[in-house]
């Protein structure tokens, strides 16, 4: 076997090709180089030195393969029986027999799972190599196999007819690299747990259960690296009845998009809870989204759910469209109106609508559920509306489905977050538990003792207790008269109870918004809303999209109550 062109890079090899190279000179040219480098005081002892060391081409192979650090072993024949091994093998495994086969010769590398490796190598003629495999003594190591041919059967006892079937394994101590790289995939491991776990603490650590919807989300982090995404979903019960959704995906990945989808997200709560439509809430996440971060920019869909209405009203940003399902198992696909993503700035955005009628089941979701590098977006769109066509069951099982018609996996390459709520279609008992009352309010002041009158027999129809029923008239009663003082046609009233509380609602065409103030010793108006704060769990107001306004309050239903 010829050593020459990789052997010239051994420790050593350069000084020694360097001293035969001087000793080749001329006397004269030696005497010359002698005189004009060295002392006079030490030219005579030049002429003493030591015999030049060979250099590598001329060394037998066995001398150079013993001299070299790495590993090196020579099996031949059918079982690789054992040849030679060199010293820094006896060194890291202890002396070897030759003659034998190399599983009960080399047990170090049966244990590694090398010997099918030398059984390819046999069949093909072609080298093999595995990289950094763990050795019984401790040390990593990558081994290289290299088939010999009839001229290379000088390193061992091998004959030149078994030479044809002998493999040269060289194994390089690789230890502190794998060490290395195992301790880099360990840091990216804590930093991945750790940009989890910022990801999931931002987002509801518990959904909200509206009264009239069942709701369900997941999420799912892509792929193995540190760089989690800014998915984000969430639920806001508004009052009165109403619930707002949202889903959104901050674009980019790490640390940095999870921290601005954190703040996108505490923003929401805070617009929601002026109960404003959803198009002025993307047009003030829009403004808060490039004072974060000019170069940051987020998609977004937000939505509110009014059970009087039938129907979801949303705006979006850039985001897919809601897919909803009805009660036959047609689903239809949400996609005007849609204005850029947040954090562009210049864009007036608008709401639009959809119906979700008793029995319906809406999807909103991120572009990780359907997005894929060798499919069209739509494509992607349509696949995942013909799972929710045939998805049934609560909402958390019709999540999980569609993530594995998705194909989304463990290795997925991108954050899936998913989101899908249900109008119950409610029959039979629990038909009873959610019922609604209305009425005009017309002819003036007269209006009022109507309402009262109203108001007392529904909720004695609807079996409330007594302390409920009076707490609900006494309610009815002071919206009323403030919608009659301050309010203009047209008026109405609106009773709603669920199975967990009675909802008072007053709705006129004036848009003042009234507001809870403290009362002097002597005014003579300006207690009706304190009072029914005080009396109420929660009260409210917000601006209709007709313009107007609707002022409302909640009682909690005690408990058994049917």
């Amino acid at each position: 076997m010829n050593f020459t062109r990789w052997s010239a890079r051994l420790p050593g090899t350069q000084r020694r090709a360097a001293a035969r190279t001087d000793h080749q000179l001329t006397p004269d040219r030696r005497e010359d180089t002698a005189a004009s480098s060295v002392p006079a005081a030490r030219i005579e002892q030049l002429t003493d030195v030591a015999p030049p060391l060979p250099g590598v081409d001329e060394l037998p192979v066995r001398e150079v393969l013993d001299r070299v650090p790495a590993l090196v072993a020579h099996v031949h024949g059918p079982d690789h029986r054992l040849a030679y091994v060199n010293d820094a093998y006896v060194t890291a495994f202890g002396p070897r027999p030759t003659g034998a086969p190399a599983r009960e010769a080399l047990p170090e590398l049966h244990e590694i799972g090398l010997l099918p490796l030398l059984d390819q190598v046999l069949r093909s003629g072609k080298p093999r190599t595995v990289k950094s495999r763990k050795a019984p003594d401790g040390r990593s190591y990558t081994f290289t196999c290299t088939p010999m041919t009839k001229g290379d059967g000088g390193v061992g006892a091998v004959s030149a007819a078994d030479a044809g079937g002998a493999i040269l394994v060289f194994a390089t101590d690789v230890t502190d690299h794998a060490e290395a790289a195992e301790r880099l995939r360990a840091s990216e491991r804590s930093q991945r747990e750790t940009a989890v776990t910022l990801q999931r603490s931002l987002l509801p650590q518990e959904l909200e259960q509206p009264d009239d919807l069942r709701i369900a989300a997941t999420y799912q982090p892509g792929g193995t690296e540190a760089a989690v995404g800014g998915d984000w979903y969430d639920v806001i019960t508004l009052g009165g009845g109403r619930t707002a959704l949202v889903i959104g995906d901050v674009m980019g990945r790490g640390v940095r998009a999870a921290a601005v989808m954190g703040q996108l997200r505490t923003a929401v709560r805070a617009y929601a809870r002026l109960d404003l439509p959803p198009h002025e809430v993307l047009q003030l996440l829009d403004g808060l989204a490039t004072e974060i971060d000019a170069n940051q920019i987020a998609t977004c869909v937000y939505a509110i759910h009014d059970p009087n209405e039938g129907s979801l009203v949303y705006a979006s940003a850039g985001h897919l469209p809601i897919l909803v399902r009805d009660e036959s198992g047609v689903v239809q696909r949400a996609d005007e109106p849609t204005g850029p993503p947040l954090g562009t700035g210049g864009w007036m955005h608008s709401s639009g609508s959809i119906p979700l009628s008793p029995g319906s089941t809406a999807v909103l979701y991120t572009d990780g559920l359907v997005e894929r590098r060798n499919e069209d977006l739509d494509e992607g769109i349509a696949s995942l509306e013909r799972a929710l066509s045939g998805a049934t069951g609560t909402p958390q099982v019709v999540c999980d489905r569609l993530v594995r018609a998705s194909g989304v996996t463990a290795e997925h390459d991108d954050d899936v977050a998913v989101l899908v709520l249900q109008h119950p279609a409610r029959t039979g008992p629990d038909s009873e538990l959610f019922r609604n009352a209305a009425l005009e309010l017309l002819g003036g002041v007269e209006a009022a003792p109507r309402a009262r009158a109203f108001a007392s027999g529904v909720l004695t129809s609807w079996r409330f207790p007594v302390e409920l029923h009076d707490l609900g008239v006494l309610a009815v009663s002071e919206l009323v008269a403030n919608s009659l003082q301050h309010g203009t046609p047209p008026m109405r009233l609106r009773l709603r109870r669920t199975d967990r509380r009675l909802i008072v609602e007053v709705t006129d065409g004036d848009d003042h918004l009234p507001r809870r103030r403290r009362a002097e010793a002597g005014d003579e108006s300006g207690r009706g809303i304190a009072i029914v704060a005080t009396i109420a769990s929660h009260w409210g107001s917000r601006r209709t999209p007709g313009g107007g306004k609707a002022v409302w309050c909640e009682f909690a239903l005690p408990t058994g109550t049917k």
